[in-house]
C-alpha cells in the first residue's frame, strides 16, 4: 500500500488531496481539501508576486503538511501551474517556500499541465477521441486525443480569473458589455488554434468550473443519482445553466444549488468559454471528468513504481475489479457466477429461447461479477443495498445512464423490485426493463448454482423434452446446497423458456 499527497498549486485554490493505491483497490482519494487563494491577485503589473502572496502560499503548505502528517502520508508532491509559473520572481517563491516550510515544489510547464489532464481522463473514462478542457484561474489547458494517443495540446496564457479581471472588473458579474468582449476575446483565441476546429468529438471538461457547471445543471433537473465524473451534457443544457447563470443576481447565485461560493464571480467567464469552444469543436457532448491533473500527476508517478498499474484500454473492468474488492467480493465466486450465466445464456441462445447479442452477453458477465455485492452491508436486504451502491458509485469508463443499468441488474431479484428502482430514473422504456428481467432471471439461477461458494458446479446443458426440458447439471463435491436452490430458483427460468423445466444433478465422472 501506497499513501501520497499531492497539493495543487492552482491560481485560483490550493488544493490538497491524499491519495492510497493498492494493486488489488487501484488508486483511491481518502482526503481532498481546498482553500480559494486566489494566487492570481497577487500578481503585480509586472507579473511579479507580491509577499502577500508568497505568504498566503506558505501558509497553505504548511497547514497542509499537518492534515498530511495525521493521515500518515509517506510522501508529499507539491506541484505549481500558473500562477506561479507565470511569475517573474519565481525562483524568489521557490526559494521563500523551501525556507518557509521545508518544501520544494514543482513547477509544471504548460505543456505538462495539458498532458497531464489528458492522461487522466483517457484511464478513467471511455472515450477513444475528445478534445479535453481544463480552464484554471491563470490558464486553459486543451489538447485533442484520437485512440486515446494525444496528437495536440496547447496552453492558453488565460483562465477564468484573468477574463475576470480583464473584462468584469468592477462591474456586474453579468454585465452584457463584458459578456459580449470576453466572447469575443474567447472566439478569437480558440480560432486561433488551428487543429481545434470541426472535430466532432465529445468535450470532455477538467476542474471547478466544469465541475459547478454539472452540479447545477444536475439540480435544475433534478437528477435522481449522485456523482458528476462522467455527467454528459448537450449544448442546450450548457445553455440552460447560462441562462440561469445570466439572470440571477448576485445574492440569487449564494443559493444557487451546486455553485461554490467562492465562484461566484467568476462562474459566467467559464461558462462563455465552454460554450465557445463546444461551437469551435462542433462537440458531439460535454462531459465533465472529475479526474485531471492531480490524478494524471499521481498516476504518472506510480508507472514509475509499479508494472502496468493503470490500463487506459480496460478503464470500466479495472473499475469492476476495484469496486468488487471494495465490497469483499471473491474472485473465484465472481468468475464462477460469470461461468455459470454464460453457460446458462448459451443453452438458451442455443435452443432459440433467446435472442443473443454481444452487447447483453458483455452486461451479463459483468453484473455477474457484481451480483448481490450489497449483501456485504446486509444480507437479508442485498439487492437494495446492491442497487443503490452501484447506481451512486462513481465507476470509472461508464456512463451514467449504462451505470444504473448495471446497478438494475447486478440487484435483480423480482420484477416488482425492478420496477422500483427503474421508476427512479425513469430512463429505461419497457422493452429495455424486459431485457433486464430475463438476463437478471439467467444471474438469479446461476447465483443459486453455487449457493454454497464451493464451486462445485462444473457444466451443463439443456435439452427439450416433449413438452418440457431437461437442465443437466454436471458436478463435482456435494451439491447439497445447490440442489435446494436451483428448485426454489428455476421459476425464473421457466418463465424464459414458457415450459416446465426437469433438473438432474450428475456427478461429473471424467
Amino acid at each position: 500500500m501506497r499513501r501520497l499527497g499531492l497539493v495543487d498549486i492552482g491560481s485560483n485554490t490550493i488544493r490538497l488531496v491524499i491519495f492510497e493505491y493498492t494493486e488489488s483497490k487501484g488508486l483511491q482519494e481518502l482526503q481532498n481539501i481546498k482553500t480559494p487563494a486566489r494566487l492570481y491577485q497577487y500578481l503585480d503589473k509586472n507579473k511579479v508576486m507580491k509577499q502577500e502572496g508568497i505568504d498566503v502560499l506558505c501558509d497553505t503548505l504548511n497547514s497542509f503538511q499537518q492534515v498530511a502528517a495525521k493521515f500518515n502520508v509517506e510522501a508529499l508532491y507539491p506541484v505549481a501551474t500558473a500562477a506561479v509559473r507565470q511569475s517573474k520572481n519565481i525562483e524568489e517563491i521557490i526559494e521563500r517556500v523551501k525556507e518557509n516550510t521545508g518544501v520544494t515544489m514543482q513547477i509544471i510547464t504548460e505543456k505538462e499541465e495539458a498532458f497531464f489532464g489528458y492522461y487522466a481522463v483517457v484511464h478513467t473514462l471511455n472515450f477513444s477521441d475528445g478534445v479535453t478542457v481544463d480552464i484554471g484561474g491563470g490558464s486553459t489547458e486543451v489538447t485533442y486525443f484520437e485512440d486515446k494517443e494525444l496528437k495536440f495540446s496547447h496552453s492558453f496564457p488565460f483562465g477564468v480569473v484573468t477574463l475576470q479581471k480583464l473584462f468584469f472588473d468592477n462591474k456586474k458579474h453579468n454585465d452584457e458589455k463584458a459578456v459580449s468582449q470576453a466572447r469575443a476575446f474567447i472566439k478569437e483565441q480558440l480560432q486561433g488554434l488551428k487543429w481545434l476546429a470541426k472535430r466532432k468529438v465529445p468535450i470532455i471538461a477538467i476542474g471547478g468550473s466544469a465541475r459547478n457547471i454539472a452540479r447545477i445543471h444536475q439540480s435544475l433537473v433534478e437528477y435522481p443519482i449522485a456523482g458528476v465524473h462522467g455527467y454528459s451534457m448537450k449544448e442546450e443544457a450548457i445553455e440552460v445553466v447560462y441562462k440561469k447563470l445570466m439572470n440571477s443576481s448576485m445574492d440569487d447565485l449564494e443559493d444557487l444549488d451546486g455553485l461554490s461560493r467562492d465562484r461566484r464571480d467568476i462562474i459566467i467567464p467559464s461558462t462563455l468559454l465552454f460554450k465557445e469552444l463546444y461551437h469551435e469543436v462542433e462537440a458531439t457532448e460535454f462531459v465533465f471528468s472529475r479526474k485531471g491533473l492531480r490524478e494524471g500527476v499521481m498516476m504518472s508517478i506510480l508507472e514509475k513504481e509499479y508494472k502496468h498499474p493503470f490500463d487506459k484500454h480496460e478503464v470500466f473492468k479495472e473499475s469492476l475489479r476495484n469496486l468488487a474488492y471494495s465490497y469483499n467480493i471473491g474472485q473465484e465466486e465472481a468468475q464462477q457466477r460469470q461461468k455459470l450465466a454464460e453457460m446458462i445464456y448459451y443453452e438458451l441462445e442455443k435452443n432459440g429461447l433467446i435472442d443473443g447479442s454481444k452487447l447483453d452477453k458483455k452486461l451479463l458477465l459483468q453484473s455477474a461479477y457484481l451480483f448481490y455485492l450489497g449483501s456485504y452491508i446486509d444480507s437479508d436486504a442485498a439487492s437494495q443495498h446492491t442497487y443503490y451502491i452501484i447506481s451512486n458509485s462513481s465507476l470509472n469508463g461508464v456512463s451514467h445512464r449504462n451505470r444504473v443499468k448495471l446497478a438494475l441488474l447486478s440487484s435483480y431479484k423480482n420484477k416488482t423490485l425492478l420496477k422500483f428502482y427503474a421508476d427512479e430514473t425513469g430512463w429505461f422504456t419497457e422493452a429495455e426493463k424486459a431485457k433486464i428481467q430475463l438476463l437478471g432471471s439467467i444471474l438469479k439461477f446461476a447465483y443459486a448454482l453455487n449457493s454454497s461458494n464451493t464451486n462445485v458446479v462444473n457444466s451443463l446443458y439443456l435439452e427439450k423434452s416433449k413438452d418440457r426440458y431437461n437442465l443437466v447439471i454436471l458436478y463435482n463435491g456435494d451439491p447439497i446446497a445447490e440442489e435446494y436452490q436451483v428448485e426454489r430458483q428455476k421459476k425464473h427460468l421457466e418463465k424464459i423458456v414458457k415450459a416446465k423445466i426437469y433438473i438432474t444433478f450428475t456427478e461429473n465422472l471424467q
